[in-house]
């Protein structure tokens, strides 16, 4: 799926409406959607609780706190793509604070055209996050399936009494000959002797 094809989902934290309003009209559905907005971190917590989130655009200061740790928290934490929006006199410090966490920053007040391209960053960076979540998720399935094929193993090894290079051709040449993968026959060797 190309990049223009990606619709991506949205949580805007923003107590300030006239902001929401220009960054809502930014956001077109055919690019963004959902696109819920919360005026506070702990509403924001709650919504994050609920679903992930693409990209989470935070407008500090808000009114329980000034957003910078909240924004540090979710980039750490989830997959999602963070963008801070901080008054120019404090951009510099808070750039220091939340660099190394994968947050980007921009100050305000910022132009319609600096929105557009970080929205663009922030694509980039959560495709290269998809990537990274594809390659964790066949390592775990990869890894589960040698976990599965190695207690198949052991079964082989105390109920046939096959030694391990016995009981790993055995599971090779069932699936080979069977036309299945490994962990289907060491699921059925596990059901059988368990």
């Amino acid at each position: 799926m190309g990049l223009k094809e990606r619709v991506y989902s949205v949580l805007v934290v923003s107590a300030a409406e006239n902001f929401n309003n220009s960054l809502l009209s930014l956001l077109p559905e055919s690019l963004y959607r959902p696109v819920h907005v919360v005026s506070s971190v702990s509403e924001a917590k709650r919504s994050i609780a609920e679903r992930t989130y693409d990209f989470v655009l935070v407008n500090s200061p808000l009114p329980d706190e000034n957003g910078a740790r909240f924004a540090i928290d979710i980039s750490t934490l989830k997959n999602s793509v963070v963008l801070l929006f901080v008054r120019s006199d404090i951009y510099a410090e808070t750039f220091e604070k939340v660099v190394e966490h994968g947050v980007f920053v921009l100050s305000k007040p910022t132009s319609k055209h600096m929105v557009i391209q970080a929205l663009e960053w922030m694509a980039s960076a959560r495709e290269r996050l998809r990537a990274h979540e594809t390659k964790t998720q066949t390592l775990e399935e990869k890894m589960a399936e040698i976990r599965i094929v190695n207690r198949a193993k052991l079964l082989l090894i105390s109920e046939m009494h096959m030694d391990e290079p016995q009981a790993h051709r055995y599971i090779e040449k069932q699936a080979m000959d069977r036309c299945v993968t490994k962990r289907v026959i060491a699921e059925e060797i596990i059901k059988l002797y368990s």
